[in-house]
């Protein structure tokens, strides 16, 4: 019997402006990093290796920058997460749309009319917004006139932005999160810090550099959110992926708690304790990292703390000392050895239900604070049968898997806020740009070398989950 879920839980889909909108150069939109990410598994290269130049080769396909046509076809899409039952639609803003370069005083019009349409869309449908403010689309021209994250003179411009977002949709939106995935630059700073790294050992000095801007970015966001909109609520968002030793030789338990310290702990602290925890300083004498901070950034951080804590759960990640002698896993940017006790999806992202039911007594025990699962689901190659319909019984049973652990958790006494699955309508992969990776609940014909007609079409799994959300979760 499925356990009982809260009495106005949020249940919804989860997309970002970046892989989904498409319009790239539409309505006086400037280009963000995303634009610059060509598809396909050069894609993986350029994020894993150094000297990337952010410019647009003429050569190389670039599907972000139509994606699945969301920028106009939003009502379409919109009426279609209305027909599952959405209670919440997460979506991000597009920093681009709303100032073009990320440097100028007045914001874009067309951009912020834009989001009003969309807005008004969900509120006419009875679906409230969830809105990340930055969702892996810096502008371009931040990054190559100002080095991204790296220099000061950006939590300025973010400020400014989240001011005239905030000032404008504030009748609006009452969900906010400031930084996707904030922990992501660990992995991956061209998109989630908006800067390449030039030297592989010459890494730690500017990424947590660039991770304290990002800090006193979220921070004075948090502060201007509650100014503005005193009745809205605001968190940080985070990859959470628990670490398990590889096996109970105390050296691999040890190693493995360290790998979860700084991956899944280390950004989520600052954030939601606003002080660094101390275990970093360890690292920081290790890696001769020295922060440059400016008089009241440590105060800034304490009175700037989230409401809640959005995060996304895929997988889990087993951790040994020594992985020579053992078989690798490459899963959502993260690297381990392979775990024996569980199966992988089509991508290698190794299948753990249990695992989200772990995270969520971890997060809570650990920080008290509700939390909210905004990204979760199951990236699948999925066959349009001869009579037109997606069979998906296998993004169904990861669901439902994985929701059964939600309830559990629930009983645990964890407070959970709500649950989005990731892609609920099918979009661009964000580490591979591939269309054939699907999550959707909503099939879109678009394919991975650019052609498709974009038509939508309801997977089973669609009539699932509007069955679940109907049942506010007893019919899994």
């Amino acid at each position: 019997m499925a356990k009982q879920f809260p009495e106005g839980f949020l249940w919804g889909g989860a997309t970002a402006a970046n892989q989904f909108e498409g319009g790239f150069h539409k309505g006086n939109k400037g280009l963000n990093i995303a634009d610059v990410l060509p598809g396909g598994k050069e894609r993986l290269e350029i994020l894993g290796n150094p000297g990337f130049d952010f410019e647009i080769d003429p050569n190389k396909y670039y599907p972000n920058h139509d994606a699945i046509d969301f920028y106009n076809r939003y009502k379409e899409d919109i009426a279609l997460f209305a027909e599952m039952g959405f209670k919440v639609f997460r979506t991000s803003i597009a920093w681009t749309r709303i100032f073009p370069n990320g440097d100028e005083l007045e914001p874009n019009e067309e951009g912020l009319a834009f989001y009003d349409r969309v807005f008004d869309e969900l509120i006419k449908h009875g679906i409230e917004p969830v809105v990340t403010i930055s969702h892996y689309e810096m502008p371009v021209h931040l990054v190559k006139e100002y080095g991204g994250w790296r220099n000061r003179e950006v939590i300025t411009f973010f400020e400014r932005y989240a001011e005239a977002i905030f000032n404008r949709y504030k009748g609006k939106v009452k969900y906010w999160m400031t930084f996707n995935e904030i922990n992501s630059g660990l992995m991956m700073p061209i998109m989630g810090l908006g800067f390449a790294i030039q030297k592989e050992a010459d890494k730690y000095q500017p990424t947590f550099q660039a991770f304290h801007h990002q800090f006193v970015a979220s921070a004075k966001a948090v502060k201007l959110c509650r100014e503005i909109m005193p009745e809205a609520q605001i968190g940080c968002m985070i990859i959470y992926a628990p670490v398990y030793a590889f096996d109970s030789k105390p050296e691999n338990v040890m190693h493995a708690l360290e790998e979860e310290e700084l991956f899944n702990y280390f950004c989520a602290d600052v954030q939601v304790r606003g002080e660094y925890p101390a275990f970093i300083n360890r690292y920081f004498k290790e890696h001769n990292i020295e922060l440059e901070m400016e008089d009241g950034d440590l105060d800034i951080l304490k009175e700037g703390t989230v409401d809640y804590i959005g995060f996304s759960y895929y997988m889990s990640r087993t951790e040994k000392k020594d992985k020579s002698n053992e078989e690798g896993i490459q899963g959502n940017i993260m690297q381990g050895v392979k775990n024996p006790f569980l199966q992988a999806s089509d991508w290698g992202w190794e299948i753990d239900p249990v695992g989200l039911r772990i995270s969520l007594n971890k997060l809570y025990g650990r920080y008290e604070v509700p939390l909210f699962i905004v990204e979760n689901g199951l990236g699948a190659y999925d066959k349009v049968e001869e009579d037109g319909s997606i069979q998906d019984d296998y993004r169904i049973d990861y669901l439902r898997e994985h929701m059964k652990q939600m309830g559990e958790a629930i009983e645990d006494g964890v407070e959970l806020m709500g649950y989005t699955s990731w892609g609920c309508i099918d979009l661009v992969s964000a580490s591979t740009g591939e269309m054939s990776k699907r999550y959707g609940f909503i099939y879109v014909d678009k394919h991975d070398d650019g052609t498709g007609t974009l038509e939508r079409k309801r997977k089973k799994s669609f009539y699932w989950y509007k069955d679940v959300i109907d049942s506010n979760g007893e019919n899994l």
